[in-house]
């Protein structure tokens, strides 16, 4: 399958077009509204609820960004969409909340978050939701095993890989060494087949991503540009970058 063309056409918003300055905190209802009337695509987190919802946010527990506090994986998708983003009205999402919201008008790029620990539970629900679905989706995960889940739950989906050049004990505490080796230079693409990779700005250019890009013809995401010296990197090495802090063509 060859990546689509809508993938790369304009620039993604990182969880959403958010601005805490004005109200709008990342992965939240506003957040995705204000990439669509952007028209931006819209990046975006989902982690597994207790009772097998796929919810849209980043941290595997609330606190950061949201009231309350606790892993969201003891926490049901009642439970937690009755939590409220900090310092406004709004409150979590769940996938099929955010894509009824955004209903085609740009396209998704789903991360999967992971624990590595094999479990497919969430891919599993994100296939359920994605089944009706007919806007330009994507899934995309850290976590080969998750990327594996996706090849195989969803043949058809999009998929991609993230990835940067080192995987450290304290960056990632829930991977093994063997499963941090095993991300390590896209080594896991004969298993994953990634159709795009989605690589770190400050570690461009890198041997990996070159080599998936001008050899594999694989399409180059890459995250988090913020500023003017991350966002010419991103115009000179990759092909499409996923931003926050700052409107494009503003």
């Amino acid at each position: 399958m060859r990546a689509p063309d809508w993938l790369t056409a304009r620039p993604v918003a990182h969880r959403g077009l958010h601005d805490r300055i004005s109200g709008i905190v990342e992965n939240m209802p506003g957040a995705a509204q204000a990439a669509i009337a952007g028209n931006f695509g819209i990046e975006c987190d989902i982690q597994l609820s207790a009772d097998g919802e796929a919810m849209v946010h980043h941290d595997d527990a609330l606190g950061r960004l949201t009231e309350g506090k606790g892993d969201l994986l003891g926490l049901t998708c009642r439970e937690l969409k009755a939590v409220k983003f900090k310092d406004t009205a709004e409150r979590m999402m769940t996938l099929s909340d955010l894509c009824a919201l955004v209903n085609g008008r740009v396209p998704i790029i789903i991360e999967v978050k992971s624990h590595f620990d094999g479990d497919r539970k969430l891919v599993t629900r994100m296939a359920q939701v994605l089944q009706t679905y007919t806007g330009p989706v994507a899934g995309m995960s850290f976590d080969p095993d998750q990327v594996v889940a996706l090849r195989k739950i969803m043949p058809g989906l999009l998929r991609g890989i993230v990835a940067e050049r080192q995987y450290s004990e304290s960056g990632w505490p829930d991977a093994s060494p063997a499963q941090r080796r095993g991300m390590l230079h896209l080594r896991h693409a004969w298993r994953t087949r990634p159709q795009f990779v989605a690589y770190w700005v400050n570690e461009l250019p890198s041997f990996a991503p070159r080599i998936a890009r001008h050899v594999f013809g694989l399409p180059l995401l890459t995250w988090t540009v913020r500023t003017p010296e991350q966002r010419d990197r991103a115009a000179r090495y990759a092909d499409q970058m996923i931003f926050e802090g700052f409107q494009p063509g503003t």
